[in-house]
């Protein structure tokens, strides 16, 4: 189901799309491929928003840095410099982020609209990002489908296909709150990480990715959240063609649980310590699946690079339950 959601200022109309089953409904723009809003109940059978999102278009455009909810690309998370050398060819991008590219550019894949069609259980997001859009090589043809499983949960597939090369990297950028409201600070996490990539000042990986042992990055067993995260951990499963679980979030006061599992090898970790506007510090967990950030500039790296003739193929699914 469809419905307007508003204009763009240049008159661009933005649709909104309702997913139901299974006691879960989400709702995604055309605009950005924004995941606006997830309903779920809790133990007790009561309903709430468990993502961050605004009532009207007028508040994503006058807030996009939080990127709330948002297909991110071309490349998500950051690029050193604005700049990466492919095939003995340096390419500059748009800095917006300091001196670095952060996810795609001023004008990334969360401030595009996209074509939906109907898929089963959901929708399908597509567009063409052409060759040198933000100042990324080729013609990148991308697809997103978000559906609802028997089960209730979110799974978002992404594919892509290129005719030049290029570095590909996509995931979304919900914040999650199970309480529905409030700080997430007591919210208790899990994420299968034996190693993280520490940061610079500008939070671009430096040295080799640590070992969490007897450091705050360890949430290899459930502990809260807390806050000051910003990082990428490495996902001891690696690369994988189907989706597996690598983190668990919890809220005690409401029993909502929150799985996610992905092909991913990497999960950003952000606990929106500088969202502001209507939102508060804290006020959300993101948990973005993958790869690693300035990826294009570490061939130490899982490889971000999408050739001709090739498929980019990457899944997450958003798991829900209470216990």
């Amino acid at each position: 189901m469809s419905e307007l959601f508003g204009t763009l200022p240049d008159g661009t109309p933005v649709h909104r799309w309702t997913l139901e089953r299974a006691g879960v409904r989400v709702r995604v723009l055309s605009y950005g491929g924004i995941v606006q809003s997830v309903r779920v109940p809790d133990r007790a059978g009561r309903a709430a928003d468990v993502v961050l999102g605004f009532p009207d278009l007028d508040g994503y455009l006058a807030h996009p840095e939080p990127y709330l909810g948002a297909l991110v690309g071309r490349y998500a998370n950051r690029i050193a410099g604005a700049r990466f050398t492919l095939d003995g060819r340096t390419y500059a991008l748009e800095p917006n982020n300091g001196p670095n590219s952060l996810h795609g550019g001023a004008r990334g894949f969360d401030k595009r609209v996209w074509d939906v069609t109907p898929a089963e259980h959901g929708v399908r997001l597509s567009r063409v990002s052409p060759h040198g859009e933000e100042g990324f090589p080729g013609r990148l043809e991308v697809a997103a489908t978000y559906s609802l499983r028997a089960d209730g949960a979110l799974r978002i597939a992404y594919e892509a296909v290129t005719d030049a090369p290029t570095p590909v990297n996509l995931t979304n950028h919900s914040y999650f709150n199970l309480a529905g409201s409030g700080d997430t600070g007591g919210h208790e996490l899990r994420l299968a990480a034996s190693r993280y990539t520490s940061v610079n000042a500008d939070l671009i990986p430096a040295g080799d990715p640590r070992d969490v042992s007897g450091t705050r990055f360890d949430f290899r067993a459930a502990r809260k959240v807390g806050g000051g995260y910003d990082h990428n951990f490495v996902l001891d499963k690696g690369v994988t063609d189907a989706p597996v679980e690598v983190a668990e979030l919890h809220d005690p006061a409401s029993g909502r649980v929150l799985t996610v599992a992905t092909t991913e090898p990497g999960l950003q970790l952000y606990t929106g310590d500088h969202l502001d506007g209507p939102f508060a510090p804290g006020d959300g967990v993101a948990l973005e699946t993958q790869h690693f950030p300035d990826a294009p500039n570490r061939p130490d790296f899982p490889t971000t690079v999408l050739r001709p003739g090739e498929v980019f193929r990457s899944e997450t699914v958003y798991g829900f339950g209470v216990r």
